[in-house]
């Protein structure tokens, strides 16, 4: 899984999946701009690699303003002359307040597309150009398990995943001629602070009439969910993106692979 010196541009870098994978790239060789909408995150994230021995750079990114998209790209191109590798990884579960109502409203709808399919979009498609002047290029999406099967509980985030898992195949296909791979990771249960939110929301449900903490609900779904019957971990995502990102896949694209002890089998 080696990515010595290569570039590697990481949205939603500034906590959670997005910190696991780029402590996983820059462990494995490469230079990490680190951007997130949350700018403290970011830098926080940056000291780390920083302190690993490789470059990074901290930017703020609005994955839904595509000024602010245009400037993150140009920011690190001026700064690092390509990028080699880009993770798609920004992400939300809903709109401010969506673990507060019991079903999902029109603007958890068109936050949810606007970010997690519309600004995967964005991104690519301002960083594409760079990749295919090289002719070499990593994309790598973030989607979920939520978006290979039905959800009850948040149909709409689900419908967004699967929205990504099908851009990955539409574009691994587009930017092939350009030796450009194109895959997505779906990732299971993590306990992020996604994942927290949610389970202190099911929390407070009648439901749980054993009054069980948010972690134990956590817990008791992963022994519920998972084959393997252990959670996964930021780490478990970042160490296949490194993988994907590497030489080592160059004939996989096209494909989004779970992460996810076993609950989703394809």
């Amino acid at each position: 899984m080696d990515v010595t010196d290569k570039i590697a541009l990481v949205t939603g870098s500034g906590r959670g999946i997005g910190r696991g994978i780029t402590l996983a790239l820059a462990r494995h060789g490469a230079d990490v701009v680190v951007s997130d909408v949350n700018v403290d995150d970011a830098e926080g994230v940056q000291a780390e690699v920083t302190a690993m021995g490789r470059r990074s750079t901290a930017i703020h990114v609005d994955v839904t303003d595509r000024a602010s998209v245009d400037g993150m790209v140009e920011s690190a191109i001026s700064q690092y002359g390509r990028i080699d590798i880009l993770v798609n990884n920004a992400g939300i579960i809903g709109a401010p307040g969506w673990q507060d109502r019991e079903e999902t409203n029109e603007e958890d709808w068109d936050l949810l597309y606007a970010v997690n399919v519309k600004g995967v979009a964005a991104v690519t498609d301002a960083v594409a150009p760079h990749m295919k002047k090289e002719r070499y290029g990593k994309v790598i999406n973030i989607a979920s398990v939520a978006g290979r099967q039905g959800n009850y509980d948040n149909p709409p985030y689900g419908i967004s995943k699967a929205g990504v898992i099908s851009f990955t195949q539409a574009y691994a296909v587009l930017l092939a001629p350009f030796s450009i791979n194109v895959n997505a990771i779906c990732p299971g249960l993590l306990w992020t602070p996604m994942w927290e939110k949610i389970s202190f929301r099911r929390s407070s449900l009648p439901e749980n009439s054993e009054g069980l903490s948010p972690r134990e609900l956590f817990d008791r779904t992963v022994q519920e969910r998972i084959p393997l019957k252990r959670e996964q971990t930021p780490e478990d995502v970042g160490n296949l993106a490194a993988f994907l990102a590497s030489d080592a896949s160059r004939n996989i694209t096209g494909q989004s692979i779970n992460v996810d002890g076993g609950s989703r089998m394809n």
